[in-house]
């Protein structure tokens, strides 16, 4: 729980880098700025960034709230005098100013039964009230603010990983796929468009995938993201009694930046994460894939009699 005394003895506006005057929209701003340099996101390794956004974000309610950031102004400028006037004077006559303060304050609570008002309450007291208020209350305004925030560093990190990435034309970098069958074969050496899409569906979306017109035996795919293409020109298979390549037409793409625990392989680099994804994906179709080839391996026998 954030202390009120570290606020109170916290020069806010200065924590801003704001005039004490500064309006509401300059110090939402001056605090988006600090807020996205500290915030947890962006600090993962540092155990006091969580701790520090808070504060930014208490600071932040303080000077939002328009009572509460009357009553610090008030401790702000008081406490501000009381320093002034305390360098102005020596020990023993310290000593005497803080025992009048003193004596002060116990004639006000004498005067008033015990009780205090709004009119003979510290500053302090003031402030530690309107803490306690937003405490309690919570604040709408620092909820939008930190989701704006949220917003803005998922924006952040996209258009830091979208300058990261290479680009990636689909056009440029269409894969062909091979496999063994007659000029005369029908059956296309057991391959149809709609067998090619199950195969290389579970890699990603596809742009298109076109049949040879010309010859059996050949088709061509176009894949609408990297990894996916890669992951099919490295893996996939086809039917198992007919087993297919795939190559890139032309040259293959720049190799994606190869994170750590990851191996490069002839279409490109792919991640251990990225290969066990596959075969995440690879074990939930299993059961399809099996009574697919079953289907096609009866299918062909049946055109065998």
């Amino acid at each position: 729980m954030v202390d009120v005394k570290k606020f109170s003895d916290t020069d806010l506006y200065g924590l801003f880098e704001v005039d004490i005057g500064a309006t509401e929209q300059e110090i939402r701003k001056a605090y988006r700025k600090k807020a996205l340099q500290c915030h947890p996101d962006k600090n993962p390794d540092n155990p006091k960034a969580a701790q520090l956004f808070q504060e930014l974000s208490k600071a932040l309610e303080i000077l939002l709230d328009t009572s509460a950031r009357a009553a610090y102004d008030k401790l702000l400028n008081a406490k501000k005098a009381a320093k002034l006037r305390t360098k102005q004077l020596d020990g023993k006559r310290q000593k005497l100013k803080a025992d009048l303060e003193e004596r002060e304050r116990r004639a006000r609570e004498e005067a008033t039964g015990g009780y205090k008002t709004a009119s003979n309450k510290t500053p302090e007291e003031l402030f530690q009230e309107e803490f306690d208020r937003l405490r309690k209350e919570g604040s709408k305004l620092i909820q939008e603010e930190q989701e704006l925030m949220r917003q803005q560093l998922q924006e952040e990190l996209r258009l830091i990983q979208t300058a990261a990435a290479p680009s990636w034309d689909p056009s440029q970098h269409r894969v062909k796929i091979r496999w063994k069958a007659d000029k005369t074969d029908t059956g296309n050496g057991g391959y149809t468009e709609e067998i090619l899409r199950k195969f290389l569906n579970k890699y990603g979306d596809l742009n298109a995938l076109v049949m040879s017109p010309r010859k059996n035996g050949s088709a061509l795919v176009e894949f609408k993201q990297k990894d996916a293409a890669e992951m099919a020109v490295t893996y996939e298979k086809g039917r198992l009694d007919n087993p297919c390549t795939l190559e890139w037409v032309g040259e293959a793409p720049p190799a994606t930046k190869q994170k750590a625990g990851g191996r490069s392989t002839g279409g490109g680099t792919i991640t251990e994460r990225d290969y066990e994804s596959l075969v995440l994906r690879q074990l939930r179709q299993a059961e399809e894939r099996k009574k697919l080839i079953e289907q096609m391996m009866k299918e062909d026998a049946e055109g065998d009699d």
